[in-house]
C-alpha cells in the first residue's frame, strides 16, 4: 500500500528557507509523476513543482528560481527546498504521486492517485 508522509514544514521568516521531505512507502511502478501541491486559504490548489521518473521538472511560474524538486531513489524521498520565501507561499503543502506502468508525461493538471497528509507552511513578513 502507497503511503506518502511529509515532513519539515513549519514557520520562517520572509528571506529564510525551508526544506520539506516526502516518504513514499513503496513504488507501484518504475513510471511516476510526483509533485509538491499546496492550498492556502481561500485560493485554489496550486502544482508548485512536479518530477517524473525521467527526472523532468516543472515548476509553477510563482516559485521558479526559488523552489526545487528532487528525489532519493534509495531512500524512496521527495524533497522541495524553499528558498527566499515570501508570505504568499504560507500554505498547507502536500506531497503527491501516481504510478505507471507506462511512461508517461507528468503536465500540470495531472490527477494524483496517492496524497500525504499535508504539512504546513507560514512565512511571515
Amino acid at each position: 500500500q502507497v503511503q506518502l508522509v511529509e515532513s519539515g514544514g513549519g514557520s520562517v521568516q520572509a528571506g529564510g528557507s525551508l526544506k520539506l521531505s516526502c516518504a513514499v512507502s513503496v513504488f507501484e511502478y518504475r513510471n511516476y509523476c510526483m509533485a509538491w501541491v499546496r492550498q492556502a486559504p481561500g485560493k485554489q490548489r496550486e502544482e508548485v513543482a512536479i518530477i517524473d521518473s525521467d527526472e523532468s521538472k516543472t515548476y509553477a511560474d510563482s516559485v521558479k528560481g526559488r523552489f526545487t524538486i528532487s528525489k532519493d531513489s534509495a531512500k524512496n524521498s521527495l524533497y522541495l527546498q524553499m528558498n527566499s520565501l515570501r508570505p504568499e507561499d504560507t500554505a498547507i503543502y502536500y506531497c503527491a504521486a501516481v504510478f505507471s506502468l507506462f511512461r508517461r508525461l507528468c503536465p500540470p493538471g495531472t490527477e494524483y492517485a496517492y496524497w500525504g497528509q499535508g504539512t504546513q507552511v507560514t512565512v511571515s513578513s
